[in-house]
């Protein structure tokens, strides 16, 4: 068997900031789209999108206070500003509860569900404005 030397890459215990920017641009883009296809017929439905956007407010809000108490808390020593580069966290390895992972399977495996379901709200209210 023969070993081939490779250029070691980082091995990092989360997600990259740009998931999370990731994240929140198709949460956005799933609750624009509920809105201005489903948020003008009927006369609950403007109720019922609004308590959905709520939801995903509340979603968002949570992760991003930890965040800001966490970097609030930090060491002093910590340096903020050496954050690892998308391209060598891509590359690299995400340490998960079952294993490593690389790190673009890791943004595929988070970021599929919200884009799948983004995409999805916005084809069936398509369907759904196209039918009407």
């Amino acid at each position: 068997m023969a070993y081939h030397d490779t250029p070691h890459h980082p091995v990092s215990d989360g997600l990259h900031p740009a998931i999370y920017v990731g994240l929140a641009v198709l949460a956005l883009w799933f609750v624009v789209s509920a809105w201005a296809f489903f948020g003008s017929e009927g006369h609950y439905a403007g109720f019922a999108v609004a308590v959905v956007t709520g939801f995903f407010v509340v979603a968002a809000a949570i992760p991003w206070i930890f965040w800001r108490v966490a970097r609030k808390n930090a060491a002093s020593g910590e340096d903020d500003t050496k954050r690892t580069p998308f391209s060598d966290w891509w590359r690299g390895e995400v340490e998960t509860g079952q294993g490593p992972v690389e790190g673009w399977d890791a943004a595929i495996e988070v970021l599929l569900p919200f884009g799948v379901a983004a995409i999805g709200m916005t084809l069936i209210g398509l369907a759904f404005r196209l039918a009407a």
